[in-house]
């Protein structure tokens, strides 16, 4: 099949920037895999030319996204950023509540089929980490975390319209 002549051929066709597709038709009786696999165990790199030109690839069009109404002012965006950093320190109060020990905490790299995969943190910021502790048996969770993931649904519709009242006597 892959005769010197044929090779030659392979290697003179690629130089020239003929496309595998192009090679395996001027070489007749091959695919185009077969080209693009003998050239790689050639270790043929670059060609030429390109076997076509480069075209400008068209714009996508753009959306708008609408971000808040009003710019946010310095004050604003140093208050904003006290209510994160507030609420970071009560989810760490939280957690010592908790009794969730230091030694307890998993990284993705430390976390096995045993151990709570429960995420506590923003995966963005420093300190985000993982439960850690014993995974109840079929479950990646511990018990405690294993009660917040999987509640009835009628508790969690109830908990959900709450909030919504909430959100619109607020607003």
């Amino acid at each position: 099949m892959w005769t010197d002549e044929r090779v030659e051929l392979l290697k003179k066709l690629w130089a020239e920037g003929l496309s595998a597709s192009q090679v395996a038709k001027q070489l007749g009786g091959v695919t185009r895999n077969a080209v693009i696999g003998k050239v790689h165990r050639l270790g043929l790199s670059g060609r030429a030319t390109p076997s076509r030109p480069a075209r400008a690839r068209p714009q996508a069009p753009r959306t708008l996204v609408r971000g808040r109404p009003d710019p946010l002012t310095a004050e604003a965006r140093e208050e904003e950023q006290q209510r994160s950093q507030s609420a970071q320190k009560a989810e760490a109060a939280h957690i010592e509540e908790r009794g969730l020990e230091p030694v307890q905490r998993a990284t993705v790299l430390t976390l096995t089929e045993h151990t709570c995969k429960w995420p506590i943190g923003d995966p963005g910021r420093p300190g985000f980490h993982f439960c850690g502790r014993g995974a109840d048996h079929g479950s990646p969770y511990c018990t405690e975390h294993a009660r917040l993931a999987y509640q009835p649904m009628q508790a969690r519709r109830n908990r959900e319209r709450d909030r919504m009242r909430k959100d619109r006597l607020v607003s």
